[in-house]
């Protein structure tokens, strides 16, 4: 009679004991620093590799910063690694004056593009067609932040065809707003755009023919690591250098975080504890 509660008494200090040391070792593991830059599509990625970080037993910190911003603190150590780098083109001049201070470990998604999008009522096909109707337009593209590459690519393009219209630097929620107030009201507008994002999803947009090119073919967006996290956090590398997924799986995410009152950490949360099978491939073995 005695012996039976002690014995079990033992087990449960024992398994305690264990559950304890676990979470020690957890918590052990260290701090992940992210950085990103407030793209729909790169809060969606950055939220989801923070759910899949802690599952494993990380803290991480995020930090919203310009693109700029968010390269150089990678190069100088400030912030262990990024998931929002768009190569070859987009963010190519980053990489180049920092290239021989962080690691590329390759593309997280794939099928990416840019370009400036209409909706799909547009009379305008092409980028050449944008003087054509220029005063529809209001002489005026939307574009995002200032430091985001897109926005020197689309200097490079009014440059190129000549274009007698202004880029408009604000944000990508500026953006998305004047898309939507626009085609409420049958409006002409030519935003900076990229796949992916929930925009295509939500309404019926086009992006412009660029014959010359100048937007480049399709990108990649690949996660860049500082030098060096390979040897401090070997978990954490493994977990960054192993994630990937597909635009219709970051689609998922950026559409849940257009509900209202929506927060991209818990909905990344969700899909992270939805979509398990995915991720124990990015988890390393044990």
């Amino acid at each position: 009679m005695t012996k039976q509660p002690m014995r079990l008494a033992g087990l449960a200090l024992i398994a305690g004991a264990g559950l304890s040391a676990a979470t020690a070792q957890a918590q052990d593991k260290g701090t992940v620093h992210l950085a990103y830059v407030e793209w729909a599509s790169e809060v969606a990625s950055t939220n989801v590799v923070r759910a899949v970080l802690e599952q494993a037993g990380y803290e991480v910190e995020l930090t919203s910063l310009s693109a700029a911003a968010m390269w150089q603190s990678v190069a100088s150590g400030d912030a262990d690694g990024i998931v929002a780098a768009w190569l070859p083109t987009t963010h190519a001049d980053y990489l180049e004056r920092v290239g021989d201070q962080v690691d590329d470990l390759g593309p997280n998604l794939d099928g990416t593009k840019l370009g400036l999008v209409v909706p799909a009522y547009s009379e305008a096909n092409s980028i050449a067609d944008l003087n054509e109707h220029a005063e529809d337009f209001e002489g005026k593209i939307t574009g995002i932040d200032p430091g985001a590459g897109i926005m020197s690519l689309t200097e490079d393009v009014i440059d190129a065809y000549d274009l007698d219209l202004d880029l408009q630097s604000g944000s990508g929620a500026t953006m998305t707003a004047a898309l939507k107030s626009a085609i409420e009201n049958q409006e002409e507008i030519a935003v900076t755009g990229w796949t992916p994002h929930w925009m295509f999803a939500r309404w019926d947009l086009k992006y412009l023919e660029d014959p010359q090119n100048v937007y480049g073919g399709a990108e990649q967006i690949h996660t860049i690591v500082r030098d060096g996290l390979e040897e401090d956090l070997p978990g954490a590398y493994a977990i960054l250098d192993a994630f990937e997924w597909t635009p219709e799986q970051m689609g998922q995410v950026m559409l849940m975080n257009q509900e209202e009152d929506a927060d991209p950490y818990e909905n990344a949360k969700q899909w992270v504890e939805e979509n398990q099978e995915l991720v124990q491939e990015w988890l390393p073995e044990a």
